[in-house]
């Protein structure tokens, strides 16, 4: 019998970037919660252990879950797989789906919905597997590469602004400056690149994935670096469907009964980087592979938004991912097939 299915003791954790409110319930009294706030650092950690203590509760009879929140949990998992404890990291709008209506919106209130989750789910749920060391200097520099585009862009926007100055204060001191800066960006941006490539080089699972997700025309460093570290070397995911969803990609029909016929939409709840590094993805799609800028214009003569057919690409591509990974094998289009 699998230990989590054993568990009686569930705690909920909704993370911030500064706290991080617990929510503790036992299968025995499933409408009694004990709560508490902690510091989302190793002190507050410390301090969520006392709170457990003091229930006469350790950390290794309880199954903590949270939802996915980026960087914001990476602590956390490391101190409670150190702690030999048990916990679940799962999808937000998995775990918004199952509870159904809910209403109020309090991080207090989200703890404990998703201590009912894990009680509800145990029988289901999957331990969570701590990103390797070389994923989380991938995440570290992405998250760094990103600050630096963002800055990049800044000064690019600004440059502008400052050679319409120009014109009228004969002064290049500014813009000269600001070209300086921007090709400073420029080289620590590469040097991101590369480091990430190096990482990926040293460990052969990294490097196999790595070359098979882009194999897929669309997806390039920048995005199959993000899904391996978001899927945690895809172990994360069973599926492109679940990927996508985590994504806010994946349309969910708007409907119910014979009275309510809706448009299918996406759940805003997604990680809204890969989405948008999707979304770029699916563009370059269009330009570069033959058989989805057939798909793209056949969508758009049949009247459909650019937006949606954008995302319904998106999703393509992860499909095209995942399929790759899981039969080991680069992507071959059908484009391709029919010409070979």
């Amino acid at each position: 019998m699998d230990k989590i299915t054993k568990k009686r003791w569930f705690i909920g954790i909704d993370i911030s970037k500064v706290n991080i409110d617990a929510a503790m319930v036992n299968e025995n009294e499933p409408k009694r919660f004990q709560n508490g706030r902690f510091s989302n650092d190793l002190k507050g950690f410390e301090a969520m252990e006392n709170w457990l203590s003091k229930h006469d509760v350790k950390a290794k009879d309880c199954l903590f879950c949270m939802e996915h929140t980026g960087t914001y949990g990476l602590l956390l998992f490391a101190w409670l797989s150190k702690q030999n404890a048990d916990f679940c990291v799962e999808p937000g709008l998995q775990i918004k789906r199952n509870l159904g209506m809910t209403r109020g919106k309090a991080d207090k209130i989200d703890a404990r919905r998703i201590a009912t989750y894990a009680m509800e789910k145990k029988a289901k749920l999957k331990q969570y597997e701590l990103p390797s060391e070389n994923l989380i200097r991938i995440k570290q520099i992405l998250t760094y590469r990103d600050q630096l585009v963002r800055l990049r862009t800044s000064l690019k926007n600004s440059l502008q602004s400052h050679q319409e100055y120009q014109q009228i204060s004969s002064l290049d001191f500014v813009t000269k400056d600001i070209q300086k800066q921007i090709m400073q960006l420029d080289e620590s941006i590469e040097s991101c690149v590369k480091q990430i490539k190096e990482i990926i080089k040293s460990e052969e699972d990294l490097k196999q994935n790595f070359k098979l997700a882009t194999s897929v025309k669309g997806i390039g460093l920048v995005i199959a670096s993000f899904m391996l570290v978001s899927t945690n070397n895809f172990t994360g995911f069973e599926n492109g469907r679940k990927y996508a969803c985590y994504a806010g990609i994946a349309p969910f029909p708007n409907e119910s009964g014979t009275s309510i016929k809706g448009k299918t939409k996406v759940s805003h709840l997604a990680n809204k980087k890969i989405k948008t590094l999707l979304s770029n993805g699916a563009n370059s799609a269009v330009s570069h592979d033959p058989e989805i800028k057939a798909y793209y214009k056949r969508k758009i003569e049949e009247g459909k938004d650019h937006k949606s057919v954008i995302n319904a690409i998106s999703c393509k591509l992860v499909n095209r991912v995942f399929a790759v990974v899981k039969r080991q094998t680069p992507y071959i289009s059908t484009y391709q097939q029919k010409i070979a």
